[in-house]
């Protein structure tokens, strides 16, 4: 049986304090990877961030770091990156996870400048800020994963901003990929269906049900069946994928 082995390697996952983002470190970490766990600075998350990072700590001493920064602001994600080189135990990551989303759901006629901008901001230029950065301290032979979405090959009904900067994502990943391939850093984004996270609970009932109907195995995923792929493509396992978009989506084909 093949293991995931990423010991003496460290890992940064964006908005790792909940959902996706928090199994991601999870999962990695079981893998014997450091985690650094990124949240944005207000709300729950810093205490979510701060309990997950109790938990890790205690399975494996000094393993699990938390910064806080918003992804949306390049001068703080500017300074999470120097401040995490600049951290003994760390100096430097070899894998990035771009995690970190939001949703602001309206039609188009509905949908305010604020509503398209925050979910861009944070989705699309968050992404391209935390992987500029990070590249300055990402230690060669590494990964960058992003979570994409099936919302930009699908185009749900009142998700122009979030299916824009997923398709955005999804793009800027077949670039990057050519672009770090010099420095023997593989770079591949997941697309994931409709995943059992808090997100996705805020999506009506009928609305969710009328989803699954397009599943074929009909059920949501679960966030460790994302985490899991995450994991396997920061491994030696992915050694010859990049630039790809992996659907993990329980065969949902519209």
């Amino acid at each position: 049986m093949l293991a995931i082995d990423l010991t003496n390697q460290t890992a940064l996952i964006t908005g790792a304090s909940q959902g996706i983002g928090a199994q991601i470190a999870r999962t990695l970490h079981a893998a014997g990877a450091k985690v650094i766990l990124n949240h944005p600075g207000f709300g729950q998350s810093a205490a979510d961030a701060a309990t997950l990072a109790n938990e890790l700590s205690q399975q494996r001493e000094n393993s699990a770091f938390v910064f806080a920064a918003d992804i949306s602001d390049a001068e703080a994600v500017q300074k999470m990156m120097q401040d995490i080189k600049n951290t003994d135990a760390l100096g430097g990551i070899d894998f990035l996870i771009n995690n970190a989303g939001i949703l602001r759901d309206r039609t188009i006629s509905k949908m305010s400048l604020e509503d398209w901008n925050a979910v861009i901001n944070v989705n699309l230029s968050g992404t391209f800020y935390v992987a500029k950065y990070g590249l300055e301290i990402m230690r060669d032979g590494g990964a960058i994963v992003s979570l994409g979405s099936i919302a930009a090959l699908q185009g749900f009904y009142g998700q122009s901003n979030y299916a824009a900067a997923k398709g955005g994502v999804h793009a800027m990943t077949r670039v990057l990929s050519r672009e770090c391939a010099s420095r023997n850093i593989r770079v591949n984004a997941i697309a994931p269906g409709v995943i059992a996270t808090q997100m996705v609970e805020t999506i009506p009932d009928n609305v969710r049900d009328l989803m699954l109907k397009n599943v074929p195995l009909r059920r949501l995923g679960e966030p460790r069946e994302i985490a899991e792929v995450a994991a396997f493509l920061c491994s030696p396992l992915a050694s010859y994928i990049t630039g790809q978009t992996i659907e993990v989506n329980g065969g949902w084909r519209g």
